[in-house]
């Protein structure tokens, strides 16, 4: 039986929820017994559409803007006066100076472990290990053994350094002396400018690794949306399109110091996202606004309608209104993915070009 115009527009609510989950019981052709839903009502129903065969994709697209990965904040570790600030923008690499403390240079060194103490002899840790580590790579100290043991030989090769850093050579390397990164950093902003205090409790600069991604912010509802490997397309300015992948999260305090703004709250995340083959982008696509599509679940070559075509059954589950001519009736489908609109369908008999009854919009 043909369900009435009526009936299906109070239908198609609930057909439009419809999810990947939604109907998961075996399709049955639901033609009455021995009868068609022509019989009674030769009229058909209000509009028709057609079944096509297409990919469907579930999206959200937010903007985004091309960044740095991996954002932190460097703080000094014992009070004193900004002499030379960083310099935003710049590339500091191993052995080079991110600012001045009291007329004395903050090297970059490389390591994971942070500097927590002064090293001097006797020390040992793995704090001393990569410190005779970038002593070796910078040159200084032929001959040294690299172990996590401050000895006579690790001190000598200090005093060399330190006098090629043109500072008083005492062999020890003060907790506010270096800063171990994993890396060159790029230096993203000088946050305490010329003659600005800082200590242990102020942020001096904020440095992010050199490789480029691009950063977007996604509500808090979208979460999902934020794991590691989740599909991007960034739509460019420019033309053209490129792909990549969620690489990380940005904690709140970095997102927010984030160029442009537009960082993490406690109302979104703001994801990393690196691009596919870890190239940047072009020049004059840079400072633009960039159209970032997250892409949460596909379906490739399915048969789909518009979600207005899919009925509510009466026993339960959901169906279409086959129409064959001057004839109609009703088939059970298995719903699937909805996306702009249109809903993967399922079912026997079904094929692409088939004309199908829709609610009137």
């Amino acid at each position: 039986m043909s369900p009435s115009g009526k009936r299906r527009r109070g239908l198609v609510a609930l057909a439009a929820a419809v999810t990947a989950t939604a109907a998961t019981a075996g399709v049955m052709i639901l033609t009455g017994p021995g009868k068609d839903a022509s019989a009674g009502k030769p009229k058909g129903p209000p509009t028709t559409t057609e079944i096509t065969r297409t990919d469907l994709v579930q999206s959200k697209t937010v903007d985004g803007r091309l960044d740095y990965a991996q954002r932190r904040a460097v703080k000094s570790p014992v009070d004193g006066t900004v002499t030379k600030a960083a310099e935003a923008g710049k590339t500091v690499s191993l052995g080079q100076r991110l600012y001045e403390r009291d007329a004395r240079p903050v090297t970059l060194l490389y390591g994971a472990t942070p500097m927590f103490r002064t090293m001097k002899a006797g020390a040992r840790g793995p704090d001393v290990l990569q410190l005779e580590r970038n002593l070796r790579d910078l040159g200084f100290g032929a001959g040294l053994y690299v172990d996590a043991r401050f000895d006579g030989a690790t001190g000598a090769a200090v005093r060399q350094w330190q006098k090629s850093l043109d500072i008083t050579a005492d062999g020890e390397v003060g907790q506010g002396d270096v800063v171990f990164q994993r890396g060159p950093v790029r230096v993203v902003s000088a946050d305490a400018a010329l003659a600005d205090s800082v200590g242990p409790d102020s942020k001096v600069l904020t440095v992010a690794s050199t490789r480029p991604v691009v950063r977007a912010s996604l509500d808090q509802a979208d979460r999902a949306l934020a794991a590691n490997g989740t599909r991007v397309e960034i739509a460019l300015p420019g033309g053209g399109t490129r792909h990549g992948r969620v690489s990380g999260v940005a904690a709140p305090e970095d997102a927010e110091s984030a160029e442009g703004g537009g960082g993490s709250s406690s109302d979104g995340i703001d994801v990393e996202i690196t691009l596919d083959g870890g190239a940047g982008l072009r020049q004059e696509d840079r400072q633009a606004t960039l159209s970032v599509k997250f892409v949460s679940e596909s379906r490739k070559d399915v048969l789909t309608v518009p979600v207005e075509a899919v009925v509510a059954l009466r026993e339960g589950g959901y169906g279409l209104e086959l129409v064959q001519g001057a004839r109609t009736r009703m088939v059970a489908v298995e719903t699937g993915l909805t996306a702009d609109g249109r809903i993967e369908v399922s079912g026997s008999g079904l094929a692409e070009g088939m004309t199908v009854g829709a609610a009137e919009q």
